[in-house]
């Protein structure tokens, strides 16, 4: 899938930086049971411009480090078993169907990740059913040796959509509940220079409600959402919060191939793992900095379209307005921060054909 995206952030909370490049999941696929289903293939991911990239996993757009590098491309592999036990339950182990799969609202998840972070790894369940669809997984992001210098790293999440509407009513209601730990630390990593164990969570809770429009156009809908958000330091003390909250809210419309979205945000105290950091309240670019109470209001509008079996392309643009509120740092003390617009925007194409190569009796 080629893309480019550019981030123009004027915020405090973080820069902003342009990703230009391409990345490519090549796999086949072999199905020995009719229950059972194994991928193999690779990751890979390029940026133009880019000829060494740090060797090691990618939760987001990587830190430079030079003592360990792979030319040309960052290549992963990709292993997936896909175990359907019944109608409802899929167990996965290996390479998982993660990333923006997992619908997770945008302070939990930030989508960009599509396309800078790695496949997530380790093993998922789902379930769906026509009460609840469940998304509980393991990514298992750093794994260390014996007297390794860095720490093992992994995540747990969870994704649930309870759906107490009856089938057929004009106005689906659901209730989504979601929570991400990372937890940081090791016990046979002696040489590690930081062995203080870290534990972060965030979770969310809300009410949403879709319906389809009455309308000519076709593929019409509207859905409003609105969550609870929380972020707590289970273990450590490296970042500036030990707890925090907030409220997210956003009205989308989907009309034909065009998606549009307002959405609002407030926040106390809060630390996005995985999420925009704009959407927090601590800067990841001035070491120090946070922000008091934090507000910000966001748009967003897309196009897609389907341009053929496996064929498809995008172009997306975001704004997210953060009003004025007080900073701090340890050096100046609380200063007031004006308002400042931040804009994305971006296109991607994506080809994802298939084909059979052989069928076993």
């Amino acid at each position: 899938m080629p893309f480019l995206r550019d981030n123009e952030y004027k915020s405090k909370l973080v820069k902003g930086y342009t990703l230009p490049g391409i990345w490519m999941d090549p796999t086949l696929s072999y199905q020995p049971l009719r229950n059972l289903k194994i991928e193999a293939g690779a990751h890979a991911l390029h940026f133009w411009g880019a000829h060494k990239y740090p060797n090691f996993n990618y939760s987001k757009l990587a830190n430079w480090k030079g003592h360990a590098t792979q030319d040309g491309f960052h290549c992963v592999p990709i292993f997936r078993a896909n175990l359907q036990l019944t109608p409802q339950l899929n167990i996965l182990l290996g390479t998982l169907h993660g990333k923006t799969n997992h619908g997770l609202i945008e302070p939990l998840y930030n989508d960009e990740l599509n396309l800078s972070a790695d496949p997530e790894t380790s093993v998922q369940v789902l379930w769906d059913c026509s009460l609840i669809r469940l998304d509980a997984w393991v990514n298992w992001e750093s794994f260390i040796f014996e007297n390794d210098k860095g720490q093992e790293s992994f995540s747990f999440g969870l994704s649930t959509r309870i759906r107490p509407s009856r089938k057929g009513a004009s106005w689906q209601w659901y209730i989504p509940v979601q929570a991400l730990f990372q937890h940081r630390g090791g016990e046979i990593n002696q040489a590690a220079e930081d062995r203080t164990i870290k534990t972060w969570l965030n979770a969310a809770a809300g009410v949403g409600v879709q319906t389809p429009l009455r309308i000519r156009c076709p593929h019409s809908s509207l859905r409003l959402e609105a969550s609870g958000v929380y972020f707590g330091q289970q273990a450590g003390d490296r970042l500036p919060f030990d707890r925090g909250y907030g409220f997210h809210s956003k009205a989308t419309l989907q009309l034909w191939r065009f998606q549009t979205s307002l959405g609002y945000s407030w926040c106390k105290d809060f630390v996005s793992i995985f999420g925009n950091p704009l959407f927090g309240a601590m800067s990841i670019h001035t070491p120090g900095l946070i922000l008091d109470k934090p507000q910000s209001l966001t748009a967003h509008v897309e196009y897609a379209q389907n341009l053929g079996k496996g064929f498809s392309w995008g172009i997306h643009a975001d704004i997210l307005n953060q009003f004025a509120t007080q900073s701090f740092t340890p050096e100046s003390g609380w200063t007031p921060q004006k308002n400042t617009i931040n804009f994305s925007v971006g296109i991607y194409m994506r080809a994802c054909p298939s084909f059979l190569i052989k069928k076993f009796l």
